[in-house]
């Protein structure tokens, strides 16, 4: 990957509805010169898929919390993703060095709606206890590259 690669993929993170004669603009390419670059990095797995990103405040999901996951056992990544899986209030999750087995990042449309989604975590067959923390405010959200 070379530093026109790492253009193109600053550009599509920024928008990824953009032309291919934009992003060609932008990265000192042409049009066919820049398709065929973001092709590559897509079918080399660089750039794995477009997607839009939603603002969950314009879904009325107000209240944001990470928590600390704690397990019984010990078990696999795969077996403590299947079960956070089917918690749709649980937008992301990371298996974590430290006291915690996992972190996961959660939204709800607010306080009472994300205690039923703690419970629902809580209640899944891996999971001993949870530690949260309610976001008062967002500070940084860049784009993940």
């Amino acid at each position: 990957m070379d530093a026109i690669d790492q253009a193109i993929i600053r550009y599509v993170l920024h928008d990824a509805r953009a032309t291919y004669a934009q992003i060609g603009k932008a990265c000192g390419l042409s049009a066919p010169a820049a398709k065929r670059r973001l092709d590559r990095l897509v079918a080399t797995g660089a750039i794995r898929g477009f997607t839009a990103l939603v603002d969950p405040q314009a879904l009325a999901w107000h209240t944001e919390a990470f928590g600390e996951v704690y397990c019984t056992g010990n078990p696999t990544p795969a077996e403590l993703r299947q079960a956070l899986e089917a918690i749709p209030e649980v937008v992301e999750a990371c298996t974590v060095s430290g006291a915690a087995d996992a972190v996961v990042h959660m939204l709800a449309r607010d306080i009472p709606h994300l205690e039923q989604a703690i419970q629902r975590v809580r209640a899944t067959a891996p999971v001993e206890r949870t530690e949260s923390a309610i976001v008062l405010s967002r500070l940084l959200n860049r784009p993940r590259v």
